[in-house]
């Protein structure tokens, strides 16, 4: 089964299905390890960033992203 043929089948079950399937996929996404160019964008997100709370959400992403799933720091 193809990527597609998996998305349109996705599209097909009812409501509450589909939900479990979106946050398992959400995270599915969390927990992958993320690229150096991926981390590097967000490290210079978050050095540019005048937002406090901004910072401290990309500082977390950068985190997770670097060792997959929950923050070990």
């Amino acid at each position: 089964m193809t990527g597609i043929e998996v998305i349109e089948e996705i599209k097909r079950l009812p409501r509450n299905e589909r939900t479990k399937v979106l946050e398992f996929a959400r995270q599915l996404a969390e927990n992958q390890p993320l690229t150096p160019e991926e981390l590097g964008e967000l490290a210079k997100r978050m050095v540019e960033t005048q937002d406090s709370e901004e910072a401290d959400r990309l500082q977390e992403k950068i985190v997770r992203g670097f060792y997959g799933g929950d923050s070990h720091a």
